[in-house]
């Protein structure tokens, strides 16, 4: 597979600098600080979404967000993105304030969303030529392969959208996304409405790329076992209207993972019947049954209970 290119900082738009706020570290690289959403309601009165949402993030860190239909997770990926405003609460990017869209950060939709018109290389392309204006024809080509090489579409860089499959389509929009060299890779279910072969293959794409480049990657999905393989940390969202972080659940599975393996991973089971439990039951019942120490500022983090034979093997494996 080809490298991707290292980009040159240049100054972003969509950002505000915080007077007196001192640069991020590492372990707070993204910070969401209570933020809410709110929209007015047939016959007078404001809905709730979610409200008091406080999450950090660390710079590198594959962080997916579960919960029903409802409580907002889309809403808080275009909070991220810079395409809709908080009703209350500010998003902190690397020390400055998310105020609108940033090619810093690139959102992978559910649909592919390429220009029809243009081959492969030139919907890539046009991406990288509205990060970098000034670059030649030549290094914006260069870019664009790179990023194509990427995701093993190396060959296919003159076809249409018309001539791609549906899993092709949703690798050059991952290829897209990854030309322009973001800082925070968005992924709202991009896999969602591809077959099982389909979407295992790009999973394991995107996760090999977010490992080999160390991208920071938000992403929302329903499905629990697709959140088991790739993320570092899953945050459950209680049911909405009203929602909030319920709780953030730390993957307990080593950086290494086989697909073909993993059911038989110590933990695997402990951590996929906590997420289970959680949508099933407890993310409809969290508002009435909420421990009396919760504070939605410091969202609990869990690791769900492994036997000893489970802890045993995952400290042989570190």
């Amino acid at each position: 597979m080809a490298a991707l290119i290292p980009f040159r900082p240049a100054p972003s738009p969509g950002l505000r600098a915080i007077p007196g706020h001192r640069p991020m570290s590492d372990d707070k690289y993204i910070s969401i600080e209570g933020i809410a959403r709110r929209y007015p309601a047939p016959g007078g009165g404001r809905t709730t979404v979610f409200e008091d949402l406080w999450l950090p993030m660390r710079r590198g860190e594959f962080v997916c967000m579960i919960g029903h239909s409802g409580c907002g997770k889309t809403t808080v990926l275009n909070i991220l993105a810079g395409l809709e405003a908080p009703s209350e609460g500010v998003v902190i990017a690397a020390g400055r304030e998310i105020t609108g869209p940033s090619l810093d950060r690139a959102v992978i939709f559910q649909g592919h969303a390429l220009l029809p018109w243009r081959t492969v290389l030139g919907n890539v392309a046009y991406a990288v030529s509205s990060r970098w204006r000034k670059a030649g024809k030549a290094e914006v080509e260069e870019r664009a392969r790179a990023a194509i090489a990427t995701v093993g579409l190396a060959g296919s860089e003159h076809k249409r959208p018309a001539e791609l499959s549906g899993g092709m389509k949703q690798r050059v929009g991952i290829a897209r996304a990854l030309a322009i060299a973001p800082k925070m890779l968005l992924m709202d279910e991009p896999f969602s409405a591809l077959d099982a072969l389909t979407r295992g293959t790009l999973q394991d794409e995107v996760r090999r790329i977010c490992l080999e480049t160390g991208q920071t990657v938000f992403m929302i999905t329903h499905d629990v076992d697709e959140a088991i393989y790739l993320a570092d940390r899953i945050v459950l969202m209680t049911n909405g209207p009203g929602a909030q972080v319920a709780e953030i659940v730390e993957n307990p599975l080593p950086k290494a993972r086989d697909r073909a393996a993993l059911h038989h991973a110590p933990g695997y089971y402990a951590l996929r019947n906590h997420l289970i439990d959680f949508l099933v039951t407890r993310s409809r019942s969290f508002k009435d049954a909420r421990p009396a120490d919760y504070d939605p500022r410091h969202p609990p983090v869990v690791r769900p209970t492994l036997s000893d034979s489970d802890a045993a093997a995952i400290a042989a494996s570190a």
